[in-house]
């Protein structure tokens, strides 16, 4: 049997193999940078713009809503840098404010199963029970729900004033 002239490869040796593949490799590499180049559009990122200053970093990176657990009644106000108070006294709860400052994050999308603000299909299992069992669950806490809300420095009287807001919008 004679070997087919049209399976000769024109590489025979190993350092014709390698005088082939470093070429291709380094036009591979070549063609990479100038990819990345193409992608940044050549620009490097200062350090000292101003984008990257500390302000500007934590303003893109800040949570969408805050838990708040600490000592005082606090809620940041999309695109705020300063924190305000926003929970009513105690002798004149404001239901709607507690609401928007707190329950707001969960009862206003929906998040685990927590009942939307306004849905009256949604609440009804809920009111079945009674307002005061809903007063229960909120100060108590029940299934992902945390006490109050997550803001343990609410008195009770917001709290029963935000429970008392939600179901006056499904009745």
């Amino acid at each position: 049997m004679s070997a087919d002239p049209s399976h000769n490869s024109k590489i025979k040796t190993p350092a014709q193999r390698v005088a082939m593949v470093v070429p291709a490799v380094v036009v591979l590499i070549i063609v990479i940078v100038l990819l990345t180049q193409l992608v940044i559009g050549g620009r490097h990122f200062d350090k000292d713009s101003p984008a990257m200053s500390p302000a500007a970093v934590e303003e893109r990176i800040k949570p969408v809503a805050d838990a708040n657990t600490g000592e005082t009644a606090v809620a940041r106000a999309p695109g705020a840098s300063s924190v305000t108070a926003v929970s009513g006294t105690a002798s004149n709860p404001d239901g709607r404010k507690v609401y928007e400052s707190t329950c707001t994050v969960c009862h206003g999308t929906g998040v685990a199963n927590a009942p939307k603000f306004g849905d009256k299909a949604a609440w009804a299992p809920h009111l079945v029970h009674g307002v005061g069992h809903l007063y229960e669950n909120a100060l108590k806490g029940t299934g992902a729900m945390p006490p109050k809300g997550g803001n343990l420095t609410l008195p009770d009287a917001d709290v029963k004033a935000a429970v008392d807001y939600m179901v006056g919008a499904v009745k």
